[in-house]
Order: structure tokens, then sequence, then C-alpha cells
């Protein structure tokens, strides 16, 4: 009798294929990669699949594949921003994707803004950072942004991250800002990996690469359970580029894809539907 791992799935149903039917629950997952390599893509896609499958066990699948377990879907989804309103990420989203995607992001997936709380020791005036979830008003940002950012966060997981899907976009925003330190966003991460085997869900914190110095990038590294790094490479004497994605850490699926022989898995992005695995690359 084998070890049953609950799986959710990402909602990139090749890669899905070859891991096995997912991310098992519990897990932080970091999304490491070069700007435009597909990260951002990755979290648009299983956000809108996912979302599209919620409460509609029929379209499980064709939008996630045939070993999608319908069961293990998360109860929510979550999209945590430091820095960018709602209005943004949908409005990237509508010019991306089918309407479909964009319809059922706009739906089924909670927002936090937490951009009151993040700009609140910059020069950024409040009335530029007042829309998202506080409703417009300049006295309710004023009443959210008295929180450090950091413990407003670990709040609003505390309070929604059982049973859930939670996209942190991004820690690149949190290591630019001068007010948070490095050490604590890395104690928040070991804390939240220790939680997130309690809350059953999954967590996906996006970083793009380069941005902190190679020793913090590796303690980020080591504070979660899985990392995922997206790339750009050239093929020889042209300029053409191919996205690739493969997995640098993950102890609960590096070896079925070391059993197989698989390294990288390029990827490519299409509006009808988002962030696809087309073949890969064997060692």
């Amino acid at each position: 009798m084998g070890f049953e791992i609950k799986r959710i799935p990402t909602g990139v149903a090749d890669f899905d294929a070859i891991i096995k039917g997912g991310i098992p629950a519990g897990s932080v997952v970091l999304l490491l990669g070069d700007v435009g390599a597909g990260q951002q893509e990755y979290v648009y896609t299983s956000a809108a699949k996912l979302g599209l499958v919620m409460g509609r066990p029929g379209l499980c699948d064709y939008y996630l594949g045939h070993f999608c377990d319908y069961h293990y879907l998360p109860e929510r989804i979550c999209y945590v921003t430091f820095a960018r309103p709602k209005e943004d990420i949908l409005n990237e989203v509508g010019m991306s994707f089918n309407y479909d995607y964009y319809r059922s992001i706009r739906e089924k997936v909670i927002f936090k803004d937490f951009s009151s709380n993040y700009f609140k020791h910059s020069i950024v005036p409040m009335s530029w950072t007042s829309h998202g979830d506080d409703g417009g008003s300049v006295f309710a940002a004023a009443a959210a942004s008295k929180e450090p950012v950091l413990e407003a966060l670990v709040s609003f997981l505390d309070g929604n991250a059982a049973n859930s899907m939670i996209i942190i976009d991004s820690l690149t925003d949190l290591v630019v800002t001068k007010t948070v330190q490095t050490d604590d966003m890395v104690a928040v991460l070991r804390g939240m990996q220790r939680a997130a085997k309690r809350w059953g869900g999954v967590i996906y914190v996006l970083l793009t690469q380069g941005i902190l110095e190679a020793r913090e990038q590796q303690m980020v590294i080591d504070s979660v359970d899985g990392v995922l790094v997206f790339e750009w490479s050239k093929y020889p004497k042209t300029s053409k580029r191919q996205r690739f994605l493969y997995i640098e850490k993950f102890m609960s699926v590096m070896p079925h894809l070391e059993m197989k022989r698989m390294a990288r898995f390029p990827t490519m992005v299409s509006a009808e539907s988002g962030l696809v695995v087309n073949s890969m690359e064997m060692i």
C-alpha cells in the first residue's frame, strides 16, 4: 500500500502529469525567474484554471487534465500584492488572455492589496495608494497602513491561508524597500513554511532572479519547500529566445523527474491556454 499525498493541480496540465498530479498540499513554493520568463503567467494560468473548475466539477478534466482530483482543489484563491492594485492585475490578464480566464480571476480570486502598508514610510502620497481593498477612502487607507507590511501579511495568512491557494506578488517588492529587513522576511518565510503544513493549501511566492545577493537568495531558497525556476535561453547563432521551466528544489517531486532523466521544460504562453509546457529536455 503506497503513501498517498494530497496534490493541488498547478493548472499547467502537462506539467502536472509529470509531477504526479500537482504540488503537494502544505507547500510553500518560490517562483524564481528572469523578468518576463513566465512566473507571472504561471500564477495567472493557475488561478484562472482552478477558478474555472471551482464549483464546476465537470470542467476538471478539460482545464486540469484527466488526473485531476476535484476533491483536492483549494477552497479559495487569494492574490496578495504590495504595490499593484487589483485593477492593474485584471487589466493585464484581460489584455493577455481569453475572456474566460479574465472572468475567472475577476470573480473567483480574492485580492488583498497591502499598498497602504507598503508605501507608508515612502515619499509616495497616500492619495496614490488609497484605492483597492480600502474602497478608495483615504481615511480607511490611513487606518490600514498602521500595521507594518510583514505583520499585516502574517495576519492575513492566519485568517485566509487554510485550504487555500495563496499567491504572494512579490518578494521583489519587499526586497527593494528599506522598511523590510531581509532577515525578517526570511524569518516570516520559515514560519510560513511550518504553518503551511497545518493550513494544507499551497503558497506561491514570486521573486525576480538577481534582485538579492547570492547569499540572501540562498537563504530564501532554504526557507521554502520547492523552487520553480523560470528562465530565458537563446538559441545558438540566432536571436530567437525560448522560455524554460525547471525545478531547482522540491524533495517530494525531484525523485520522479530524476528517474525519468528530465531536466528543463520548454514553455510557451498563449492567449487561449495561458502558460503551457510543450515538450521537455532529457538529460
